[in-house]
């Protein structure tokens, strides 16, 4: 079941608006304002979010104002529509609300449902729970005479009953009794998560829960389905959303939630490779990006020191002090704290170069990557070889996939990605490991 069942392969961004609020002549304003995003500022799936998002009493309502905007704006937007409704494992009252807004969003009669790509049902429990939700969906689309699994369906992860059903999907998905091949999204909800774990920490901040996203995206490779990492609610700590995007690529979750404009942004570009390349140096437990200057690559704080003594070099990295003789032996101290991030230019041509070396007969092949770089006025050449073979060329090619997943679903961001790459790296990237 690890073969994606949906057209997207990738999704960046989770963005979320409320579906009513009151105090406005027009109750459906930020629903309005948020389907007219274009460009790296509209999120791969938005979320018109008819749950937490909107208060208890703007709900019926704001169900109305999801199926109007979506049949005025939506076959415009770029990305794709799954509104969430209100759900609850243990609450049949809610999860009949729930049904009844996806009744009213989907009927055709209100025009919205042909621009409408699935649901997001939240506080989902156990994997009966799951069903359930399935066979709402399922009875929604022989309602009103929609095919059965047109509209999908994404569950948010906010109990540990939830996080242990994961483990369960493989084997669950496509059985005949149910529609759960419909999933398209496993998303982490990690502020009901902690209240439904019991956590406590001194400052009342949320706990990373690594664990989570980790269980999240390993349930989601492996039922063919894609993870979405939960809000992060410090919307002015953009340093702090990057970091946490970084950390959530490197264990396979490309997507997370976005509050904001700004986040979408900032999500839509993290994941996709560098325009340009640079070094990174491993500044005592802190990386560091190393800045350019005239072809040199220059390290200029104080946790890496660099002096030139008789007889050789004394090179310090925090507490840990290191005497070499020569400069090769530094070069190759220095090679195990520095680090180089490749460009989309980079990643292309090694690309290239390894499907050239294959056409011509050759199983793998020495890349190497070499530069000047200078620690306190000490300048030193450094220079590694890093070996591509088959393996590396399938490890290297996920994000030039993620970027041309983005571009063949978001053609409202060529111009964005020509404008940051040039047309010549798009066109090779768009090309490159078909």
């Amino acid at each position: 079941m690890d073969k994606r069942l949906h057209d997207r392969k990738f999704v960046r961004t989770f963005f979320t608006t409320p579906t009513a609020e009151q105090g406005d002549d027009d109750s459906a304003k930020k629903l309005r304002g948020a389907i007219g995003l274009r460009g790296m500022q509209a999120p791969d799936v938005w979320v018109p979010d008819n749950e937490d998002a909107t208060a208890p009493n703007m709900r019926d309502e704001g169900a109305r104002n999801i199926a109007e905007v979506v049949a005025e704006g939506g076959a415009e937007f770029p990305g794709e529509i799954h509104p969430r409704v209100v759900w609850h494992r243990d609450s049949p009252e809610t999860r009949y609300k729930g049904f009844q807004h996806m009744l009213e969003i989907a009927d055709p009669e209100n025009g919205a449902v042909e621009n409408i790509d699935g649901f997001v049902i939240p506080e989902v429990g156990d994997l009966d729970d799951w069903k359930k939700a399935d066979e709402f969906i399922t009875i929604v689309e022989n309602e009103h005479g929609l095919e059965e699994g047109s509209l999908a369906m994404s569950v948010i992860i906010e109990s540990g009953t939830a996080e242990l059903a994961m483990g369960d999907l493989r084997e669950e998905m496509g059985k005949a009794s149910n529609n759960l091949q419909r999933l398209f999204l496993l998303v982490d909800g990690e502020v009901d998560y902690t209240k439904d774990m019991r956590a406590i920490t001194p400052t009342g901040a949320l706990p990373e829960w690594k664990e989570l996203r980790h269980n999240t995206s390993r349930a989601a490779s492996a039922a063919g389905l894609i993870a979405v990492d939960g809000p992060f609610d410090n919307i002015r700590d953009v340093e702090g959303y990057h970091d946490r995007i970084t950390a959530n690529n490197a264990m396979g979750m490309l997507g997370i939630w976005s509050l904001t404009p700004g986040q979408v942004v900032e999500a839509n570009k993290a994941p996709l490779p560098p325009a340009d390349g640079y070094w990174t140096i491993d500044a005592d437990g802190r990386t560091v990006e190393l800045t350019e200057a005239d072809g040199v690559q220059v390290y200029s704080g104080d946790r890496v020191e660099l002096e030139e003594v008789d007889g050789g070099y004394e090179l310090e990295v925090g507490a840990d002090e290191q005497f070499l003789e020569s400069e090769e032996e530094l070069a190759g101290a220095l090679l195990d704290v520095l680090d180089y991030v490749p460009s989309m230019d980079d990643i292309v041509d090694s690309m290239e170069e390894f499907e050239a070396a294959k056409e011509a007969g050759r199983g793998a092949i020495a890349i190497t990557q070499a530069a000047t770089v200078r620690i306190d006025d000490v300048e030193v050449d450094v220079s590694s070889d890093r070996m591509w073979d088959e393996a590396t060329y399938q490890a290297m090619q996920t994000p030039i996939t993620l970027f041309q997943d983005v571009y063949h679903n978001r053609p409202d961001q060529h111009d964005d990605l020509a404008e940051l790459y040039s047309e010549d790296v798009v066109e090779r990237a768009i090309q490159v490991g078909n």
